[in-house]
């Protein structure tokens, strides 16, 4: 009896201590990211929001005819309370990277910065309907997502037409004391593909980097250090630790109790 209790006790620890190892592949994500070799193809520093497939974009045109300018700003009817108010129509980016403009109709704008656009908008305008239009255009689904080791991982929207990777960590309110500075991740969507960055934080040339300025949608991940790892790994020995002490007495119990 004693024998078979010794071989079920080395069996369990043996079990323990194999099944209790982490690494960094049981724990960071994205690990092949920096094999694509993609992060080559943009090298200018992108300090500018340019519109891509699926945005949602607010156009206001305004003149001093208000008459003449209502056409161009497409309204509905929105339910606030007991009451209904209007509510401006949004411009979809669809999959040609195109929207469709009342009057004027189909525009492209995929890849255009959003004074381009404006640029674009009062040319046609006032070539054939409007005199001295005002254009405001307003990106309305501009989100960024910071994942990994921050203390508030999700998904953020951002007033305004640009954001620093350091602002949208701090949105996330700053990595925490495991996170890797020298290594965070950033995917982005360039011309229909992921495209994968790898930004040192701690460098003074951080900000020359193509990432360091967000662009709608960009992901950023900060990967845990080896310290992080090492705490996950020990986090996993407890919990086994309990779960074989918790067999051994159970069966001392048992063996004890005949």
């Amino acid at each position: 009896m004693k024998f078979q209790f010794r071989k079920v006790f080395f069996f369990l620890i043996t079990l323990g201590l194999l099944s209790s190892c982490a690494s960094k592949q049981d724990v960071v994500y994205f690990q092949n990211a920096a094999l694509s070799g993609l992060e080559t193809q943009v090298k200018e520093n992108v300090a500018t929001t340019r519109f891509k497939v699926d945005d949602l974009i607010n156009i206001y045109v305004s003149t001093l005819d208000p008459e003449a300018s209502a056409p161009f700003n497409l309204f509905r009817g929105a339910q606030e309370g007991g009451n209904m108010r209007p509510e401006q129509v949004d411009y979809l980016v669809d999959k040609d990277g195109e929207i469709d403009f009342p009057v004027i109709g189909k525009i492209k704008v995929v890849g255009l910065t959003p004074e381009e656009l404006r640029v674009k908008l009062t040319e046609s305008l006032e070539a054939d309907y409007l005199k001295d239009p005002i254009i405001n255009i307003r990106l309305k689904n501009f989100t960024v997502t910071v994942l990994g080791e921050v203390k508030r991982p999700g998904t953020y929207l951002v007033n305004g037409e640009q954001i620093t990777i350091l602002e949208a960590l701090g949105l996330a309110g700053d990595m925490t004391i495991k996170g890797m500075r020298k290594n965070v991740l950033v995917i982005r969507e360039f011309e229909g593909t992921k495209v994968y960055y790898r930004i040192d934080l701690t460098s003074n040339m951080a900000a020359e980097s193509p990432v360091y300025y967000l662009t709608q949608n960009d992901v950023v991940y900060v990967e845990p250090n080896n310290s992080a790892i090492t705490s996950s790994s020990m986090d996993n020995r407890a919990t086994i630790t309990v779960s074989i002490l918790s067999v051994l007495i159970t069966s001392t119990v048992l063996i004890l109790t005949r």
